[in-house]
């Protein structure tokens, strides 16, 4: 059939570059069509072009279109009042003559009686970024003209469904730009139907194909009416099947429409695909599958013996597999949850911080995934690997142990005696080994905090002299020492030295004297914690501004980053002006997602820090700063002192007294500088970033770029490339950003293999309180208090004793421990940020709470154990 008109195309005219036209369904159908050995039921599609004729002659509908556009998805009440109305108008609008008179010629050449599946099938929907499955509606066995017109009105109308609009809100779809086609479709009288994912939707293993299977049409399993066969495929081998009993299923009726029947006695337990149809129908998936370049949702039905495929879109919801090479297998382990970050990266901070590793990361969904299979594949570095994860995120452990205890996934390598490393480990050690591998003396801290500084200065000077592609080849050149400051043995020695000595206290402590984790307590106001003393530090700030109420009054109204400028006309202005911009000069680097060199920096927007300084002020007294320092400062010394007086009535008194004397030394003199490697990393990364927003500013001032930050969606050599020839693909940019949109929806995983399955691990926590909600003990205590779920530090509004429920802190935050009781984080384990501040505040803390922030809502009552590692919820 021939177009012969601008409303009616069949399928064999349609390609996926028809999208605008057909939509995202009718796009696939064409697809679909034109594959050799794939049978898809005839049909057509009514464009796009006859749904906006209607729309547009109709100002009324324009008027409450327009209406949609300014409401948010919580607007649930003006969103169905108004999505009616649209409703009613459009399926009470005649169809204009010239659209209905291309229906009839192509319903002419198919028998009057025909019966036809109508479906909507709108240009936002089937996409790689989001289906919309679901979001508009579908009508089976319509039979006649003036019924299928019917129908298509109602599908046009369902684009204004409430879960339509409000799907397009949530995605950010405008509603005047969606456009909605309407297939209509030859019915297919199935005998079983159901759907088939080419790659498993639970755990995203591409190499499982799932197919769920009924009797009848496949509408029974989409309305969850009945429990569908489940048979799962690997290697063209059924690998698994499930068959429940099937009481009903949906049939079409003679004179149109469907209805719901009771299946007989003999059919409720039968499979109903048989062995070779399962075969059959997942070699069809492949195919298609292969011809579309992505893991497929695909609708099927069966008569006769011969499939038919009814729809095929792309999974959504999968994380994408890092790619590391030709290797047979791969397990990648993510970066962001032991950096503390699992939001997505730009490609500039994704790149330089690949460029800053010490080892290949590599990329997918906007994050950074480390390749730990050969690590896997020795017993030392099994072992290496294991107990470091213990230390940075146990639920990474749990899933490697799973990997580990597969047959067959992992080949075994020669032992060197090393393996590859993530972090050295020394559990077990002796307090003489622990002091022979640190040394004893404590200058070696400010020994590398000042070399640390030293070339921090120079890095400053010596940049300004740079420009051009000369700039980022200097810029190389210092990744490169940094990198070689950060694996100095000095350097790593201090750390393993602080996380060993806390080690063999908590163990040593519990052994002897049955107190658990008083290593929490010793680490309390250490020295030469960067990280803790910047929160302490803008305590000192809110002094400063605590005695002038007009300034007060106007930092609470202020709303863009000029109000440093305003301050002196204050009273007390230029006094509170210094203190704010000595505070930036020492941390205006940080941001939440630092590692993200793209990230806004305090620096670059200080309004970000007003709601804690106004909250500081608000919730303590003045000096709070010093007085809560010298206060986990006693308790501290307290604790050493009860542990050591209780030592000596024991057995070899001298000796456990004198071994644990010097480890809480050692434990309190180089803890804190576990914080400062970060510090100095994202100085050196911000120094680079106010360098190449020059490089930006003259590429806009040449007409290269439009924005500054359109430089974020371009790699470091990119950009490079880009400084030195001003050639840029005016796609690129629109591309790298709709895709980064695409990747602030996704979920990344703990650790993913390269077949795509998505392992978790899980906590092995035994006698707990009926539903409580497991984490990872990081700091002990046990409180209770306001949940106070806070996913920016920029939404915090904290009453002093509240708990702090997030996705992830990283330095950024620590502002906010000086206003709370304890911690709750869905990312982190003992070593990481949060646990590491949280025991020097004294704060209880459990991380690695996986959906903290959906599982406890805001402002409950709850009981946090930062000694066992979970959490209640309390009534009310």
């Amino acid at each position: 059939m021939k177009n012969m008109g601008n409303y009616v195309i069949g399928f064999e005219e349609i390609d996926r570059s028809d999208i605008l036209k057909v939509g995202g369904k009718g796009a696939n159908l064409g697809a679909l069509s034109k594959i050799e050995g794939i049978a898809v039921p005839g049909g057509f599609c009514i464009s796009t072009e006859a749904y906006r004729k209607l729309v547009e002659n109709h100002p009324e509908i324009r008027v409450l279109l327009d209406q949609l556009t300014n409401l948010k998805a919580e607007d649930r009440l003006a969103i169905t009042g108004i999505g009616s109305k649209i409703r009613f108008a459009i399926e009470n609008l005649p169809i204009p003559r010239e659209i209905t008179r291309e229906i009839e010629i192509y319903l002419g050449h198919y028998n009057e009686n025909e019966p036809f599946a109508v479906r909507s099938s709108a240009t936002a929907e089937d996409l790689p970024a989001a289906s919309f499955a679901g979001q508009q509606d579908t009508y089976l066995n319509i039979l006649g003209k003036e019924a299928i017109l019917r129908h298509i009105s109602k599908c046009w109308a369902s684009l204004f469904t409430d879960r339509a609009i409000t799907y397009r809100i949530q995605n950010g779809f405008d509603h005047h730009k969606v456009q909605i086609s309407v297939v209509v479709q030859k019915m297919i009288f199935a005998e079983a139907a159901g759907v088939m994912f080419t790659a498993d939707p639970i755990t995203g293993n591409r190499k499982v194909l799932s197919i769920d299977a009924g009797f009848g049409l496949g509408e029974a399993m989409v309305s969850g009416l009945v429990n569908a066969d489940n048979y799962q495929v690997c290697d063209g081998q059924i690998a698994d099947k499930k068959i429940p009993a099937k009481k009903l299923a949906i049939r079409s009726l003679k004179d149109g429409g469907t209805k719901v029947q009771e299946l007989p006695s003999e059919l409720q337990a039968r499979q109903v695909l048989n062995d070779e149809q399962i075969l059959q129908l997942e070699a069809l998936g492949r195919k298609i599958e292969t011809h579309f370049g992505s893991p497929q949702d695909i609708e099927w039905c069966c008569i006769g013996g011969i499939f038919y495929i009814l729809q095929s879109r792309p999974i959504t919801t999968l994380f994408p597999v890092p790619e590391a090479g030709n290797k047979e297998k791969h397990v990648y382990i993510s970066v962001g949850h032991q950096q503390m970050m699992t939001d997505p990266m730009k490609p500039l901070g994704l790149s330089l911080w690949q460029l800053r590793a010490g080892r290949p990361m590599y990329k997918a969904g906007g994050r950074l995934f480390v390749d730990v299979i050969d690590s896997l594949a020795t017993a030392t570095g099994r072992k290496n690997l294991l107990e470091a994860m213990e230390q940075h995120d146990p639920l990474i452990k749990d899933a490697l142990v799973t990997i580990i205890e597969r047959e067959g996934f992992i080949k075994s390598l020669p032992d060197d005696g090393t393996g590859v490393l993530i972090a050295k480990s020394t559990k077990g050690l002796s307090s003489a080994e622990i002091l022979e591998q640190a040394g004893s003396d404590p200058a070696i801290v400010f020994e590398l905090i000042k070399q640390s500084e030293e070339s921090i200065e120079i890095l400053k000077r010596n940049i300004q002299t740079k420009s051009g592609p000369e700039l980022f080849d200097f810029i190389l050149e210092d990744i490169e020492l940094s990198k070689k400051m950060a694996f100095d043995s000095e350097h790593l020695k201090v750390i393993i030295a602080a996380m060993n000595a806390a080690s063999w206290t908590n163990e040593k402590m519990d052994k002897w004297l049955g107190e658990k984790n008083v290593s929490d307590i010793l680490s309390q106001s250490v020295s030469n914690n960067i990280t803790s003393e910047m929160g302490l530090a803008l305590l000192d700030v809110a002094d400063v501004i605590r005695p002038f109420p007009e300034i007060i009054n106007y930092l609470q109204e202020v709303k863009d980053d000029r109000f440093l400028e305003e301050l002196p006309r204050f009273n007390g202005g230029t006094m509170v002006k210094e203190a704010i911009e000595d505070y930036l000069n020492k941390y205006g680097m940080r941001c939440a997602g630092e590692i993200d060199i793209t990230n806004t920096r305090w620096g670059e927007k200080p309004s970000i820090l007003i709601p804690v300084i106004l909250s500081n002020i608000k919730n303590f007294e003045p000096y709070a700063g010093k007085q809560k320092f010298d206060q986990g400062r006693a308790q501290a010394l307290k604790k050493e002192k009860e542990l050591l007086d209780k030592l000596t009535l024991l057995p070899e008194a001298g000796q456990k007294t004198g071994e644990t004397k010097e480890m809480i030394s050692l434990l309190r003199n180089f803890a804190g500088y576990r914080e400062y490697p970060k510090y100095a990393i994202v100085s050196r990364f911000y120094v680079y970033k106010q360098a190449l927003i020059k490089e930006a500013k003259k590429l806009m001032e040449a007409g290269v770029i439009d924005e500054k930050e359109a430089i974020y969606y371009l790699t470091f050599n990119e950009l490079k490339e880009l400084v030195a020839t001003h050639q840029l693909d005016v796609n690129l940019i629109a591309r790298r950003k709709e895709e980064y949109r695409l990747f602030e929806k996704l979920n990344p995983p703990r650790v993913i293999t390269s077949d795509g399955e998505i392992i978790s691990g899980r906590y092995r926590h035994q006698n707990l309180p009926e539903g409580a909600i497991v984490g990872l003990a990081v700091s002990s205590g046990v409180i209770e208090g306001r949940a106070r779920v806070i996913l920016k530090i920029e939404d915090a509004e904290l009453q002093d004793g509240d708990i702090l429920v997030t996705t992830f802190t990283d330095p950024s935050w620590t502002p906010l421990f000086v206003s709370i009781k304890g911690l709750i984080t869905e990312v982190g384990g003992l070593m990481t940020h949060g646990a590491v501040i949280a025991r020097e505040y004294g704060l209880p803390a459990v991380v690695g709470v996986e959906n903290a922030t959906k599982l406890i809502k805001d402002k409950q009552r709850i009981r946090l154990n930062g000694t066992d590692g979970y959490i209640e919820i309390l009534k009310s």
